[in-house]
């Protein structure tokens, strides 16, 4: 555990903001998904009703930061020339390798015992693959969605859930619709000002 938090603030040093987007991406879709495989294995076989909610909301939540920065990485990516591109995607699967590297040992550790550790290994190539995914990437593992136990596949799911008829009360949230921003998106002075006064007036 201190060894991945040690790695990733080391990471949030670094002067390179795309570097810190990559760390961030992997911090919160690899490393951060990798703990849940027991609760949502226990919330899908009704060991946990309650906290299963609140679990799939953090999941929800955390799904959004992955995205989000990840697409903020590929509009800076886009930018750079090809041997910068080349010398940061090396960069990007080195920091995964390590990563891997010591999740694998914290998987044995926790999980052999029980023998769980190939399932979650599994999972692990899942969210590893997702994390890169985010960031425009190659996937780097073999397994897929289909190859993870389905159980904790429907866990993982952002789907929004309604859980009763009449009030549609429901652990979820609507998603705006979502467009490329403009650098106009971010004009905000006297101009932007006075058409909003305009448009009030009409």
């Amino acid at each position: 555990m201190q060894y991945k938090a040690n790695k990733i603030n080391s990471i949030y040093h670094d002067p390179d903001q795309l570097k810190r987007k990559i760390a961030s991406v992997f911090l919160e879709t690899f490393l951060f998904y990798s703990g849940f495989y027991t609760p949502l294995y226990f919330a899908g076989h009704n060991k946990m009703e309650n906290v299963a909610e609140i679990i799939k909301l953090i999941i929800r939540d955390e799904s959004v930061h992955g995205t989000y920065i990840g697409y903020k990485f590929q509009l800076a990516f886009r930018k750079l020339d090809s041997k910068a591109q080349e010398d940061l995607k090396s960069w990007a699967y080195d920091i995964l390798y390590d990563l891997y590297s010591n999740e694998e040992k914290y998987t044995h550790e926790l999980y052999d015992e029980i023998g769980w550790y190939d399932d979650v290994i599994v999972f692990l190539h899942y969210n590893g693959n997702k994390a890169l995914m985010n960031l425009g990437l190659d996937a780097l593992f073999p397994e897929g969605a289909e190859d993870v136990n389905p159980v904790v596949m429907n866990g993982i799911s952002t789907s929004t859930a309604n859980h009763d008829f009449f009030s549609q009360v429901g652990n979820g949230y609507r998603l705006g619709k979502v467009e490329d921003l403009s650098d106009d998106d971010y004009h905000v002075g006297p101009s932007k000002q006075k058409g909003l006064e305009s448009d009030d007036n009409k």
